[in-house]
């Protein structure tokens, strides 16, 4: 659509205003033959937004029905979707050593440079399950995000969120949740809020 001169931001809704574009016969600027190739791809589109909306809905209801999955849910940065991943990922908790041990099987932990006795970190190792650190990245992005805007409650996000890039920051939180999920596939607990210590 860029070579008739129409172009969108990027993200979804834009997606929707070219959908759009497309199905009205009464702009011009898009040739009918071209317009008929575009009707193809947003039928393609829409095709695979329902397919989407059934595998979702078969997770969610998946979800509700694992108790280790709901366990999950009650960690903030996890939601139904990353919960039902990992709970169907990590079948038997005690493969692992650690939480460290489940975060860096995921990729969530930083490469090690030894040289003379002295130890540097780099990034990340991003040698895990592509999917769940995706999924935990993003989750924790949703909850630096939030505390931004509203605040939190947490002292070790604030700290962090204060000192750190948000990047760096969401690397670090999903860090945290894998080894609480770890925690809690182990131990059969659910998740308690740090509380505020005041003096």
């Amino acid at each position: 659509m860029a070579e008739f001169g129409i172009v969108a931001r990027v993200g979804l809704p834009q997606v929707r205003e070219l959908l759009a574009v497309i199905a009205d016969k009464a702009d011009q600027r898009i040739p009918a033959l071209a317009r008929t190739c575009l009707e193809g791809l947003a039928r393609q589109l829409s095709s695979l937004e329902r397919e989407i909306a059934g595998y979702e809905k078969r997770i969610h209801a998946w979800h509700r029905t694992n108790e280790h999955s709901r366990r999950l849910e009650t960690t903030p940065g996890i939601g139904p979707i990353t919960a039902s991943a990992l709970a169907a990922s990590i079948t038997d908790p005690q493969i692992f050593r650690s939480g460290r041990g489940m975060a860096a099987w995921i990729g969530l932990v930083p490469r090690q440079n030894s040289t003379g006795g002295k130890e540097r970190l780099g990034h990340i190792s991003k040698q895990g399950d592509q999917y769940l650190r995706w999924l935990l990245v993003a989750g924790a992005m949703s909850v630096i995000r939030h505390a931004k805007r509203r605040g939190t409650a947490d002292p070790w996000l604030a700290n962090l969120i204060a000192h750190k890039p948000t990047k760096l920051a969401a690397v670090a939180l999903a860090n945290k949740n894998a080894r609480i999920a770890w925690a809690l596939l182990r131990h059969r607990g659910t998740y308690r809020r740090p509380t505020t210590i005041t003096p």
